[in-house]
């Protein structure tokens, strides 16, 4: 349901949008749009409340209602979309730069002249009337029924990771190596090196390790070496005041025997705790803690005392983590996927009778199935009781089959729906934001590497990271959403690099299945693969389509181009080429993605011609698609922001492309020759590979124009002394600039020492291939106090020959250098 909250949430800045002064509305018109969006900001926060919450948890007729208002922002946004793309149209003539100034006015004149025609104005004031009905509809609906905001009756569900304290010891597998390491971090009195006082281990992994099983487990081994102890746990909305009573009944069940029943506030629960606490040993488990804050809270009932002292907390949060290891003596203990022999053991235990081993003939197909459950028990516990029934194993076909489903939507089964529980926890825990952001990774295929870059540019083009505080840019908002994803365990990093940030990210196979499950219940997302997802028919409104391997004869997969106009997002990998509409279908496309798909290949319905009618079009990504070329009228996309072309062999870009003033990234290959008037790209952010010779004298100056720049990768073939100049000029401009790779220029070296002071904000700086000049010594700009932030730094092998460096030289903010 949280998929209603984020479809509404970039419909709601439209419409403040179109209240500003500049669009010239008619007060009527004004009023329905104030009335509107007053009426869908009670909805939008009635849908929260219901995002809260798992599905089944709710009433099926609140669902129905999440759902027409879902459908109902969708709708109204693309009535939005359609007026700001005709007052953009109507004035888009201009092949060359534009004066900003200039272009405000005529901007201005052209919304005028488009109300005057009625047309514009006449459509936007039809939607919005039709929205104020509609709203209202669904506002008497939630009145008429008494729809309420909230889950069922507790009680209804069981908590399934309760059977992980109740597990008998013979049953675990690969918990005897951890619990010693745990218990020997304890250093518990009588061991080496034990010490008496405080002392916390904390233990962090995501929902489907198993962290309550191993603190169980080093709970029961040595809770007879203290005076008392307890285990109890928080849970995602916890009650603390509960916990407290938990404990101090855990602690001594006879003289608190009723603490459940007595009337106590949480000062009072703490003290009484703190008490009894005062001059004992303790071994307190504080089991699945979500959030810091309670933490904090939890932790005012220990204070340091002369006897051994040991508190254990599990959580699935690495900042969590970090909060209860505040001190230095505590210790983060971080859970570990099993390896390869642990995982073959459970798996066989669970699916093979006591003794018998894997027959041969199920000795491969063993092995392809613990490498997509990647070591996680419980998706491991989970395949294997699908792989028997009533004590027989399944036959091999049936154990290929499985495989297939494996990232792909298992479903149906009761383990399967205890497992998406366990791991619906940490979805269900996540803000508004990061839920919408979450699911949208289910576009991707299982196993596949999603560039940072790529996923966040897409976040942004959907209107996913909406304008936080003004010094931020969009980018490092939504890199914000992708490493709190990673913070939280819900996606995996990959390719670290030197400075710590992940270049990409992997979901795992179990979250995939969740995570399409919810996409495809929401109609958040139709993905056609060939085995099972939602089979698009006529009747239903495809917003995103994911069109992946498809695995059966082309044939057999139909896509109905009637539902195509509401489309606003299609994703194409490679397999699958042929089966991709005409690109003509689609009326309101935001993102078009057909990275590595090869369109030289013959048989596919990709025209590009057709491309420069996607006026709504705020992604394009051709990444390794050999396209020939872009369409000459490709500045007529008032509205793209991302524009990926490497690796696509073009030779120059278009004169219209300097026309794209909401262009924000832009990436193309090295030696592609650019148009004058790049200086008009103002709203650019990123930019590379700029390529530089003796003949490009018009493009080093303007890049003094791109101030918004905080990315800029440019190469110099050759280059005189005056660009030299221009080009250190234009980057004492670039105020925003975070990442700067210069390669091949050794004539700017020295201008870079001397005339340049970089801004505050850069993170990196790469200077490389240099021949003639060099740094003999650093410039004196490179220190922490001018460059907080510099966590890389890179020259060519000549400029540090004196330093003995015969490749690079990287610098860590602190001054520490390696060779």
């Amino acid at each position: 349901m949280e998929v209603a909250a984020g479809a509404m949430s970039p419909l709601l800045r439209k419409l403040g949008d179109l209240l500003v002064d500049e669009y010239n509305l008619e007060n009527r018109v004004k009023k329905g749009i104030q009335s509107l969006e007053t009426e869908l900001s009670f909805m939008h926060s009635a849908l929260h409340k219901v995002g809260e919450m798992p599905s089944h948890e709710l009433d099926p007729q609140v669902c129905i209602w999440a759902d027409k208002v879902r459908e109902l922002s969708y709708e109204i946004e693309d009535a939005v979309d359609a007026f700001m793309v005709r007052v953009e149209e109507e004035g888009c003539h201009h092949a060359g730069p534009i004066n900003t100034k200039k272009r405000v006015k005529e901007f201005l004149k052209r919304a005028t002249k488009l109300f005057r025609k009625g047309k514009g104005l006449h459509q936007i004031s039809s939607a919005i009337e039709e929205a104020q009905d509609l709203a209202k509809q669904l506002a008497e609906l939630r009145q008429r029924y008494g729809l309420e905001m909230q889950g069922t009756k507790a009680g209804s569900t069981i908590d399934p990771r309760l059977t992980a304290m109740y597990k008998d010891v013979t049953e675990l597998v690969g918990i005897a190596n951890p619990c010693d390491k745990m218990i020997t971090m304890l250093k518990i009195e009588g061991d080496e090196g034990s010490k008496k006082g405080l002392k916390v281990v904390s233990v962090v992994g995501f929902g489907r390790l198993v962290k309550t099983t191993l603190a169980k487990a080093v709970y029961d081994r040595i809770k007879a070496r203290f005076l008392c102890a307890a285990f109890v746990s928080v849970s995602r909305n916890p009650d603390v005041s509960r916990v407290f009573k938990d404990m101090l009944y855990e602690l001594d069940k006879v003289q608190f025997g009723h603490i459940h029943n007595a009337s106590m506030h949480e000062k009072q629960l703490i003290d009484k705790l703190r008490e009894f606490l005062e001059n004992k040993s303790y071994l307190i488990v504080i089991d699945d803690i979500w959030d810091d804050k309670a933490w904090k809270f939890i932790k005012c009932a220990f204070s340091e005392n002369n006897h051994c002292c040991r508190l254990i907390t599990t959580t699935r949060i690495a900042s969590v983590v970090e909060a209860c290891c505040s001190s230095t003596h505590d210790i983060i203990y971080r859970m570990d996927p099993l390896n390869d022999e642990d995982s073959r053991r459970l798996f066989h235990k669970r699916i093979f009778s006591h003794g018998k081993v894997c027959p041969n003939e199920l000795a491969q197909i063993s092995i392809d199935i613990l490498k997509k459950c990647g070591g996680v028990p419980l998706a491991i516990i989970t395949i294997a009781s699908l792989l028997v029934v009533n004590q027989r194993i399944k036959s091999i076909d049936q154990w290929y089959a499985l495989l297939k489903l494996i990232g792909r939507g298992l479903e149906g089964d009761a383990c399967v729906e205890d497992m998406q529980r366990i791991l619906s926890f940490s979805y269900y825990d996540l803000p508004s934001h990061l839920k919408t952001c979450l699911l949208y990774l289910s576009v991707f295929p299982e196993d596949y590497v999603v560039a940072r870059d790529r996923l966040i540019w897409r976040w942004i083009a959907e209107g996913f990271v909406q304008g936080g505080k003004q010094e931020t840019s969009l980018y490092d908002l939504g890199e914000s959403y992708f490493n709190e994803l990673i913070n939280r365990g819900l996606i995996q990093p990959v390719d670290i690099d030197i400075d710590g940030r992940a270049k990409a990210c992997h979901v795992h196979d179990m979250v995939l299945d969740l995570i399409c499950s919810l996409s495809i219940k929401d109609n958040f997302l139709t993905i056609l693969d060939g085995i099972k997802r939602n089979k698009p028919n006529s009747q239903s409104k495809i917003r995103r389509l994911s069109i992946q391997n498809t695995m059966v004869e082309p044939t057999t997969v139909q896509l109905d181009t009637r539902t195509m106009p509401q489309v606003r997002s299609v994703t194409l990998f490679p397999s699958a080429i042929d089966q991709m509409p005409s690109l003509s279908c689609f009326q309101v496309l935001h993102v078009l993605d057909l990275e590595y798909c090869d369109l030289r290949e013959i048989g596919h319905k990709i025209n590009m011609r057709c491309v420069v009618n996607l006026l709504h079009l705020r992604y394009l990504g051709l990444r390794s698609t050999y396209v020939s070329e872009l369409p000459k009228e490709i500045g007529k996309l008032q509205f793209l922001q991302t524009l990926d072309l490497v690796e696509t062999g073009l030779k120059e870009l278009v004169p219209s492309i300097v026309q794209l003033q909401h262009l924000m990234c832009i990436h193309f290959d090295k030696y592609t020759k650019l148009p004058l008037g790049m200086g008009n790209l103002t709203s650019l952010e990123e930019l590379s590979e700029l390529h530089v010779d003796r003949y490009s004298s018009g493009i080093v100056e303007e890049l003094s124009h791109l101030i918004e720049l905080r990315v800029l990768r440019i190469n110099f073939e050759e280059s005189d002394e005056s660009q030299d100049k221009d080009f250190v000029e234009a980057l004492g401009n670039l105020r925003k600039l975070q990442s700067l790779d210069i390669d091949g220029n050794d004539g700017c070296v020295d201008l870079l020492r001397e005339g340049w002071v970089p801004p505050q904000q850069l993170r990196r700086l790469a200077v490389l291939n240099g021949k003639d000049n060099r740094f003999l010594t650093l410039p004196a700009w490179i220190k922490p106090s001018s460059l907080p932030l510099l966590s890389y730094l890179k020259f060519g092998p000549r400029m540090f020959r004196s330093w003995g460096c015969c490749h690079v030289f990287v610098i860590s903010c602190s001054g520490r250098g390696a060779g």
